[in-house]
């Protein structure tokens, strides 16, 4: 396992910015947004995970809720501001005021999390500590890794998704989902700081199965998969995201491309960073004249033809991740063609009293009455705007991620 870099983000000349100025002003609406957004939050820890109107903090999920997996997307993007733009001391501060929620749901509230620990505590406690050397971050993460490791599942070498370890409901038991390989570099990370190569063998064998078991021969992607919970003998693919189980949901596929690149980042076996080349070919092979992808690439006919931004941002992440180990022009092109979409009005709110970014992310949004397909709606995502602050903050000359 090689350790992820912990070197400061190079930064661009002013000259180097004028080939796009549109991302350079993007990326100020999105400093300021996260620095507003980020003292909302130190005030009212909470989810603030998506809102159709764009106020976030309208959002009722609590933080120690177990469905919460959103609310690092603020810190995440105060951090990516502070690295890639004036270093406010101010912005490390108001981080500091979270740092006993972040414990708190590890340690008196640990039974109540779930396999997106990677999210929660990569955007916080581990970019953090790579920021200030601060100790407790350090711990804090390690903590976190820990009780994400508690959900691998050794027969069937997957780790569960949603429910509290003690629920063993037939809804929860033997779930793994495609989101899960974004939170494998938690571990990696954990490997590296305490050199105990278990946390890096779980996480490189769950990439296995993930590998094994969502990945169609067409390069399309399921979003979830069942184990037998006893035996770990696999049962077959399901859906809680997509339009169906034979579908392939777009931000399932963006978060397979950039997990698969960044499982090869971190353990370096070709066959993950073929495999995210792979879906991202199918993925920009899908993309029609607007750029911005269907929320569903395998949607029928009669389907409202939704968009997802978040899709989007997540896909330039993991295309600019892959150039970073297989460069390819035209990779390198579609990439920057997709960020130039999301930064045109029809995407990017500019309006500093919105607290969401970008337009037009899409949530599932329940059964269509009588089927067993999912509808969608478009709604701002935090996922959504962290991800495209990302994409810009790596045109602005930024080399050093949290992943």
């Amino acid at each position: 396992m090689t350790s992820p870099s912990s070197s400061q983000p190079k930064r661009k000349s002013p000259d180097e910015h004028a080939a796009h100025p549109e991302f350079k002003r993007a990326f100020d609406v999105c400093v300021e947004k996260a620095r507003t957004n980020l003292a909302r939050l130190a005030a009212e820890p909470k989810s603030a995970a998506w809102a159709t109107d764009g106020n976030y903090f309208d959002f009722t999920e609590g933080f120690f809720e177990i469905g919460n997996w959103t609310s690092s997307f603020f810190t995440g993007m105060a951090l990516l501001g502070f690295e890639t733009g004036p270093r406010d001391p101010m912005l490390l501060e108001t981080l500091e005021q979270l740092s006993a929620v972040y414990r708190d749901k590890v340690t008196r509230h640990r039974m109540d999390t779930m396999h997106d620990l990677g999210f929660l505590y990569s955007l916080f406690s581990v970019a953090l500590h790579r920021q200030t050397a601060d100790q407790k971050h350090r711990a804090t993460g390690l903590l976190a890794a820990d009780e994400l490791a508690k959900r691998f599942c050794e027969k069937g070498s997957y780790f569960r998704a949603w429910g509290r370890l003690d629920d063993s409901s037939p809804a929860y038991a033997g779930l793994a989902i495609i989101d899960s390989l974004m939170n494998l570099p938690l571990l990696a990370w954990a490997s590296t700081e305490t050199g105990n190569p278990r946390y890096a063998e779980i996480a490189r064998l769950h990439a296995e199965t993930t590998l094994t078991h969502f990945v169609r021969p067409d390069d399309s992607v399921s979003h979830a998969f069942r184990f037998d919970p006893e035996t770990g003998e696999p049962v077959g693919p399901d859906n809680f995201c997509g339009y169906g189980v034979d579908t392939q949901w777009a931000r399932g596929t963006a978060w397979a491309i950039y997990g698969f690149a960044l499982a090869y980042r971190h353990f370096r076996d070709v066959k993950f960073i073929d495999a995210a080349l792979r879906l991202a070919r199918k993925f920009n092979a899908q993309l029609d004249a607007e750029r911005v992808p269907l929320w569903d690439f395998k949607l029928p006919a009669n389907a409202p033809r939704l968009r997802d931004s978040s899709a989007a941002a997540v896909a330039i992440c993991g295309f600019d991740e892959i150039q970073v180990h297989r460069p390819s022009h035209a990779l390198g092109a579609s990439a920057d063609s997709l960020l130039k979409a999301l930064c045109s009005p029809d995407y990017l709110d500019a309006n500093s009293d919105c607290a969401g970014i970008l337009r037009a992310g899409e949530v599932t949004d329940g059964f269509i009455p009588g089927t067993n397909f999912y509808k969608a709606k478009n709604a701002y995502t935090s996922w959504g705007d962290y991800f495209f602050m990302e994409a810009l903050a790596r045109r602005l000359g930024a080399t050093a991620f949290f992943w």
